[in-house]
């Protein structure tokens, strides 16, 4: 039993046959759908589909992509989104020097909202993170001398010093399929040394789909793809990697146990 923990199942790409995407991933032993947003005109469409589909779980954030729309997005406005039974997790969030398609100091203002708000509900914090290393682990460093709070960062594809940095802070990693492409010989590294209760694996749909199905549209039912190439990397069975990252998920989204 697999989790794709990120996956955007209202992106288009999926959302046109979302039924048929979501049966797929069924069939292929995908158990649990983490359905995240990236804005707030997002929200409702994403609660929505875990509100229907009983396996299918929501986040509520805004994406450092979309910082300067939202900029005087409400801490209020975020936190009574959270209060939804199937929203359980906050973000994406974080920050994105590589295109930086709003202002960097928008983008950490509205990350250390997002922290906030993660401490004050328990509720696991999803971080995207692109060539800002130093900026996101200052930020979470800082931030957790002033009362701790869960957190993920998703789609890892940081250097393996980072890697150390959040996991002494309590972090957990998510691999998506990016781990399984021939030039991705040091995250390799790092997926081998992940401590087995920190470690995630995620789709990232409709992006970044595994090897072999690199060129399609990416789909939760590849989880399964990505989760053998951890698996074999890691010298265990897929069962067993199966079995640990699940048990990771639901112990780090720990109201997926409520919304059940």
């Amino acid at each position: 039993m697999l989790i794709d923990s990120h996956c955007h199942l209202e992106y288009e790409g999926l959302v046109e046959d979302q039924d048929a995407v979501l049966a797929r991933a069924r069939e292929a032993g995908v158990k649990g759908f983490l359905n995240i947003s990236t804005k707030q005109a997002e929200w409702d469409q994403v609660v929505g589909t875990a509100a229907r589909e009983p396996d299918v779980w929501a986040s509520v954030g805004i994406h450092p992509h979309n910082a300067d729309a939202h900029a005087d997005l409400a801490r209020e406005s975020l936190l009574e989104a959270t209060r939804h039974p199937k929203v359980v997790g906050i973000g994406e969030t974080g920050l994105d020097y590589y295109y930086d398609k709003s202002d960097r100091e928008t983008q950490q203002k509205l990350f250390r909202m997002h922290i906030d708000v993660a401490r004050e509900t328990g509720l696991p914090l999803i971080i995207h993170t692109r060539d800002a290393e130093e900026d996101t682990a200052a930020i979470l460093e800082e931030e957790m001398g002033k009362g701790g709070y869960p957190a993920l960062i998703h789609c890892f594809t940081a250097s393996a010093e980072f890697g150390r940095k959040v996991l002494d802070l309590g972090l957990s990693i998510s691999l998506s399929g990016i781990v399984t492409f021939k030039n991705a010989k040091d995250l390799q590294e790092v997926a081998k040394v992940v401590p087995a209760d920190r470690l995630l694996v995620e789709t990232d749909s409709p992006f970044l789909a595994p090897v072999p199905h690199r060129g399609k549209t990416c789909e939760p039912a590849y989880v399964a793809n990505t989760a053998q190439f951890v698996a074999d990397l890691r010298g265990t069975s897929i069962d067993s990697l199966a079995a640990q990252t699940t048990e990771n998920f639901h112990a780090l989204f720990s109201k997926t146990k409520e919304a059940a």
